[in-house]
C-alpha cells in the first residue's frame, strides 16, 4: 500500500463580463471549478468598495476570480464560458448596466493564459459570429480586491441561477 499523498493543484482565472453576479453563477456550474469570488481588478484605488467602483470612477472592472482544477476543466473551456455569457462587442456596458466597471476583460495570470486568451479572441473575431468588433481587453492580472460578503454568490443566495435579461 502506497503512503504517497497527492495534492490537488489549482489555477486561477479572472474574467470581467458585466455584472459579476451572473458571471459568477455561470462559472460555479462548471465541473472542476473549486471556488469563485467576485470583486474588482484593474483600477487605481486600494481595497475599493462596491460604492467606490460604481460611483467614484476608480477604473476597476467587476470581475470573478475562479479557482479551478486544470485536470478537470481547461482554461480554454473557461474562455468558452466567458465568450458565451456576455456580448464582447459592447464597450463599457452589458445590457442595461453602463460604466467602465462592466467592461469586457480577461485578466491573465500566466503567459500561457495570455496566449490562450489572445488566440481565443482571434478565433471569435474570425468566426463572423459578431456584427461589431470584439472590444475585450486582455491584460495582466493585478491585485484582486474581494467585494463585500453580500455580493458573494449573490444569485445563489436568492435561489436564482442567472440574471440574464
Amino acid at each position: 500500500m502506497s503512503t504517497e499523498t497527492t495534492t490537488a493543484t489549482t489555477e486561477k482565472a479572472t474574467f470581467g463580463a458585466g455584472c459579476f453576479w451572473g458571471v459568477e453563477a455561470a462559472y460555479r456550474q462548471i465541473k472542476g471549478v473549486k471556488s469563485t469570488a467576485v470583486g474588482f481588478m484593474g483600477g487605481s484605488r486600494d481595497n475599493p468598495s462596491y460604492e467606490d467602483v460604481c460611483y467614484r470612477g476608480t477604473g476597476h472592472a467587476e470581475v470573478v476570480e475562479v479557482e479551478y482544477d486544470p485536470k478537470q476543466v481547461s482554461y480554454e473551456d473557461m474562455l468558452d464560458v466567458f465568450w458565451e455569457n456576455h456580448d464582447p462587442t459592447q464597450l463599457n456596458r452589458q445590457g442595461p448596466d453602463v460604466g467602465d466597471q462592466y467592461r469586457t476583460v480577461i485578466f491573465f495570470h500566466t503567459p500561457e493564459q495570455e496566449g490562450a486568451a489572445t488566440a481565443s479572441r482571434g478565433r471569435r473575431e474570425a468566426s463572423g459570429s459578431y456584427r461589431r468588433p470584439i472590444v475585450t481587453e486582455i491584460i495582466a492580472a493585478e491585485t484582486f480586491w474581494k467585494a463585500e460578503d453580500y455580493h458573494q454568490q449573490y444569485l445563489e443566495k436568492r435561489g436564482l441561477s442567472t440574471c440574464h435579461i
